[in-house]
């Protein structure tokens, strides 16, 4: 999954990312109100953390930008302006979710684990689709009754197919939810993590398309 920072302070961006990257997240930063609302505008991004107080333009001003444009991105508002008020204006504005800070980032990593499932429908405490169940914590899948071992892309990629059961998707778009905004991956890295799955899983659970691309949950 690919997720949007958006935090100006330096020194708690760069400790994020790396949680939120350990997590399984592909995770892009911004550090300015004007950045973020491009790169949220333009890129496809699975959830954004977004701070209020930003150099340039406002947060609340960003979110309110991206849902006049019905981006519908899900979004957890993260800042210190947690008053009771400042929290219904973040709701009014479009907000999903709202953490004041100073925060654990264990909670923090919980809510945005939540509202992923909570945005595709999925309400059950661990993330369970087609007869496998994935635990984010430890990133492994259980699989007829045992468990298998996942690398960081092999998890992403997993993750994304399981909040999207009998989807069809591009390499190109699979590449744009796993792999970070800088990332370069070799044409063919799809490909090569696909198959990587089907050994785990089994060749039933992720079906080729010719032409079109992947889709989770279908007979091959």
């Amino acid at each position: 999954m690919r997720l949007l920072l958006v935090e100006d302070d330096p020194g708690l961006s760069r400790s994020l990312k790396l949680e939120l990257e350990n997590a399984g997240f592909a995770v892009d930063c911004a550090t300015d109100g004007e950045a973020a609302e491009f790169l949220g505008s333009t890129e496809s991004y699975d959830i954004v953390i977004l701070d209020l107080g930003l150099p340039k333009m406002p947060g609340m001003e960003v979110l309110r930008r991206w849902r006049r444009t019905e981006n519908q991105v899900p979004v957890i508002v993260l800042t210190a302006r947690d008053a009771w008020h400042e929290k219904v204006d973040g709701f009014k504005a479009g907000a999903d979710d709202y953490l004041g800070k100073p925060f654990h980032s264990e909670e923090l990593l919980a809510r945005v684990r939540a509202l992923l499932k909570r945005f595709h429908g999925r309400m059950q405490p661990q993330l369970a689709a087609c007869g496998l169940v994935l635990d984010e914590d430890t990133q492994t899948v259980s699989v007829g009754g045992r468990s298998e071992q996942l690398t960081a892309i092999e998890f992403r990629l997993l993750r994304y197919f399981m909040l999207h059961p009998g989807k069809v998707f591009t390499r190109t778009h699979l590449l744009e939810h796993i792999y970070q905004y800088d990332s370069d991956p070799a044409s063919n890295v799809i490909e090569v993590y696909v198959n990587r799955l089907r050994r785990k899983l089994g060749n039933g659970l992720i079906a080729t398309r010719r032409g079109q691309g992947y889709v989770f949950g279908e007979k091959a």
